[in-house]
């Protein structure tokens, strides 16, 4: 009496678990993002490209600029009044090239550099 108790309850699961409650996925891996089409993909990888040769520009310019920053503050006790100072005094061979459409944005009084837009 036991085994068919069992075994409904066996068969039960097995049916409930077996039903068909697939839904369709969001999106599907290999699909087109909204606006793109697979003859804009050159033009978009590149624009990927160059948006992060900019960003790593970006971060590269301005972690040396902060080393040398925080060098001069060392040797000297107070923070450059500008950057053409880390130049004069050699803790740097010039000011690095921002990026195309940016600028170099040095708050003297906190030692901060920042690239911002032009």
């Amino acid at each position: 009496m036991n085994h068919p108790a069992w075994l409904v309850c066996a068969l039960t699961f097995l049916i409930a678990g077996c039903g068909d409650n697939s839904k369709p996925a969001a999106s599907a891996t290999n699909a087109t993002a909204s606006g793109t089409s697979p003859l804009n993909a050159p033009a978009d990888y590149l624009r990927g490209l160059a948006s992060g040769k900019q960003s790593a520009v970006k971060t590269v310019d301005t972690t040396s600029l902060d080393k040398a920053i925080q060098m001069y503050g060392v040797d000297h006790g107070r923070n450059p009044k500008d950057l053409n100072e880390l130049v004069q005094q050699k803790y740097i061979p010039k000011i690095p090239e921002p990026p195309y459409g940016m600028k170099f944005d040095y708050d003297a009084e906190n030692g901060t550099v920042k690239v911002v837009p032009q």
